[in-house]
């Protein structure tokens, strides 16, 4: 069994959503200093690096993520290699057959974006058009992930890709890494860290593949 490790690498150095607060670690304890063990205090937020979106985030009144039921993070997945330079759109993802699957993970030139440098914020990232995210809600999708910080556009002003989706309690799994990751079926694994009343969670996200190598797919799964 194969296991790619999706989540990006939480450091000082990581990239940021403009606006948010990077990452920072403070020694509170160090046995160099004289203390009995190494104690680490962390600073980030709830969005940093490979997260989940709760419908809280957008919805006043939607769960939160503590609430959220874990056996949609944890389950069988398509990744979808979305070859847009700009936007996913239907088009893109009309050809699968979506009521074979719960989740669904976009592989775009995002994912090159890691390979090269993960301290730099790149706004024309590929992102989710609302008709796709309807598309996909359509289809029964409970989880849709994406290879950047955010599945909407750095321009959006509404949110409207955000909200359609949380407030149809889909979940959106965001900056994670498929450079290292075919096409294809896995098991996805992403569960968060049980922060009480919170809008989002870091999560350690995996794919597994059974069969040691990727299952490789056609439009018709």
């Amino acid at each position: 069994m194969k296991i790619y490790d999706i989540s990006l690498p939480i450091s000082p150095q990581l990239v940021s959503w403009p606006g948010d607060p990077s990452p920072k670690f403070t020694n509170v304890l160090s046995i160099h200093n004289g203390n009995n063990c190494n104690v680490t205090k962390l600073e980030m937020g709830v969005h940093t690096g490979t997260h989940i979106d709760a419908p809280y985030h957008f919805i006043e009144n939607g769960a939160k993520s503590d609430a959220i039921d874990l056996s949609i993070l944890i389950g069988r997945c398509l990744v979808i290699e979305a070859l847009s330079d700009h936007i996913i759109n239907v088009s893109d993802i009309e050809c699968y057959k979506l009521e074979n699957f719960d989740r669904v993970l976009f592989k775009t030139s995002n994912s090159n974006l890691w390979k090269t440098d993960t301290t730099v914020f790149h706004k024309n990232f590929i992102s989710l058009s609302l008709d796709a995210a309807n598309h996909l809600i359509n289809g029964g999708i409970k989880l849709i992930g994406i290879d950047y910080l955010s599945i909407e556009s750095f321009n959006s002003k509404t949110h409207k890709v955000h909200k359609k989706l949380l407030s149809n309690n889909v979940i959106i799994l965001e900056g994670v890494d498929l450079s290292d990751v075919n096409a294809g079926v896995y098991e996805l694994i992403c569960l968060p860290i049980k922060l009480v009343g919170c809008d989002g969670s870091p999560v350690r996200a995996i794919l597994k593949d059974f069969d040691f190598h990727p299952i490789r797919i056609s439009a018709d799964v």
